[in-house]
């Protein structure tokens, strides 16, 4: 009898990485169902190969054969990461063609193209110190190849395939020297996603910026460009200094600010003064102190804000009086996502654009608290050190402390994103009235519910992960409450009759989240993010 149970639990062994690729295998085909046009059938193929390759990855992984470190505990991602920017250039394209928009249209067509591409150069280079080489991965990896460069060539005009390019050179460049000073902080699919979005961002701002008269847009959209550029600046250029110098001295701590203030101030304000055509300053007292609805607004941010703050002190206090080694439980971390939850529901509902400004500035705080935090930066190097170690967790296994930004990334994503110039009247019909709400869906809730109910009260897991069947199960219940509440309260949503795939959606999206071992936070709302918007 005993055999018996072991030979039946043995054919229950699931291979989770094997399970991920078919939920997104099954997304890819759901997109394809309502899109396809010429691109369609190469990211088919793209799909097909990132299989294959995604076992090499994983394979230098387990071997320690990558030439970089990358985060252990986890798998290569390539499947999931690799369809996120055709993906989502696809559906792009598909709303700026029915509403007529050829600017963004085109600019849709670059998104997929690149987003290939760079999913081709990490198979390559997996492909390419993979020994020996594996020559019926190669053959379907140059298959693929070989389609996306023929649907480039008909599609692209030359000027476009030339941004692909740059976009495909600034990539290297940064992977380079991102995961040389960072090692174990990403999988090579979160590398792909992370780097491969900055240098598609870096890249149209230089273009922008060589082209003012053809800026197109709200001055909105120009923050988190250069928001992110002076981030990255900022960031490479002091851990390459710093690897000459102490930075724990108060003139290295002095010379942090001074640059620091000399960059925001000096460079990124004249930057972003050239797209919006006045001070940037000046602009954001205006468009803050517009109503006295914006005024309520930031100060019950700052109200809950403060809350947040205090959780941190109270858990550090906490772990003072106790054990050294006392660490915040998965209940307490999510304290956090109920507070972003509260944050971000009132400013969708009320003032978007407000919410948008708001989210790209805490980013900033957060990547420079982060540096403050990394390099020892006086006088509040230490203390933020000393705070946060407090709610690590086995994603943080690099030097930087980043699931914060993961999930201030993870809700405000749908909002950045959002394709405002293809809404007729600024708002999508059916499903897609709910595409800004993707992250408050797939983070704020979905996840929330599915690690509390699933670490206190689940006791099924799906087979191959720690996760739990009854986890999954509330977080969907918990996601289609959640919009039913959204209906009540946002009288701009109107479903016509798209249900069933919003269920769909939802569903698919915490299968995902059940069985992907990559940054939940980071690719659960840019899944969700595409299938609301078919």
């Amino acid at each position: 009898m005993l055999s018996c149970v072991r030979i039946h639990s043995a054919n229950m062994e699931v291979n989770p990485v094997l399970v991920e690729s078919s939920v997104v295998m099954a997304m890819v085909l759901c997109v394809h169902m309502s899109v396809w046009n010429q691109h369609s059938w190469c990211c088919i193929a793209l799909v097909i190969q990132a299989f294959y390759v995604q076992h090499k990855w994983d394979r230098l992984l387990r071997s320690g054969g990558a030439v970089f470190q990358f985060r252990p505990t986890a798998n290569s991602g390539i499947v999931p990461a690799s369809m996120v920017m055709p993906l989502l250039g696809l559906v792009l394209k598909e709303k700026c063609s029915a509403s007529g928009y050829v600017y963004f249209e085109r600019f849709s067509m670059v998104v997929t193209v690149t987003g290939m591409m760079l999913a081709l150069f990490l198979s390559l280079i997996a492909l390419g110190v993979t020994r020996p080489v594996p020559t019926n991965t190669c053959v379907i990896a140059g298959m693929a190849g070989a389609a996306i460069m023929y649907s480039t060539k008909q599609t692209l005009t030359v000027s476009e395939v030339i941004e692909v390019l740059e976009v495909l050179l600034i990539f290297v460049y940064l992977c380079l020297i991102v995961l040389y000073l960072l090692p174990r902080c990403f999988t090579p699919g979160e590398a792909l996603l992370i780097v491969g979005g900055i240098s598609f961002i870096v890249n149209q701002l230089i273009k922008r910026s060589l082209s003012l008269s053809e800026a197109k847009g709200d001055p909105i959209n120009y923050f988190l460009p250069v928001v992110v550029v002076g981030s990255l600046l900022l960031g490479v250029f002091f851990a390459l200094l710093f690897c000459f110098m102490e930075s724990e001295t108060w003139v290295s701590s002095l010379f942090f600010h001074m640059m620091t203030a000399v960059l925001a101030l000096g460079i990124l304000m004249p930057w972003l003064a050239l797209f919006i055509g006045r001070h940037p300053i000046m602009w954001l007292v205006d468009f803050v102190t517009l109503n006295e609805k914006r005024m309520c607004l930031l100060g019950y941010w700052l109200l809950l804000a403060s809350i947040a703050t205090c959780v941190v002190l109270h858990q550090n206090y906490k772990r003072q009086s106790g054990s050294k080694k006392h660490q915040a439980s998965t209940i307490v971390r999510k304290y956090f996502h109920l507070i972003i939850v509260a944050t971000y529901v009132p400013g969708l509902l009320y003032d978007r654009q407000l919410l948008h400004v708001a989210s790209v500035g805490c980013l900033a705080l957060f990547l420079v608290m982060e540096y403050v935090r990394y390099f020892r930066i006086r006088p509040m190097g230490q203390l933020l050190r000393q705070l946060l170690t407090l709610f690590l967790d086995e994603r943080d296994s690099g030097p930087l402390i980043l699931t914060h930004v993961y999930l201030l990334l993870g809700m405000s994503l749908p909002i950045w994103l959002y394709p405002g110039p293809c809404a007729p009247k600024g708002i999508l019909p059916g499903a897609g009235g709910l595409v800004p709400y993707a992250g408050v869906l797939a983070v704020g809730v979905g996840d929330t519910v599915a690690s509390v109910f699933g670490s206190t009260m689940g006791e099924f897991r799906w087979p191959g992960t720690k996760k739990t069947m009854e986890g999954t199960a509330t977080s969907v219940f918990a996601q289609i409450i959640a919009v039913a509440v959204f209906l009540i309260f946002d009288g701009s949503i109107n479903l016509n009759s798209t249900y069933s795939w919003i269920v769909g959606s939802i569903t698919l999206v915490a299968m995902l989240e059940a069985y992907t071992t990559q940054i939940d936070n980071l690719f659960l709302p840019l899944y969700l993010f595409i299938l609301l918007l078919l």
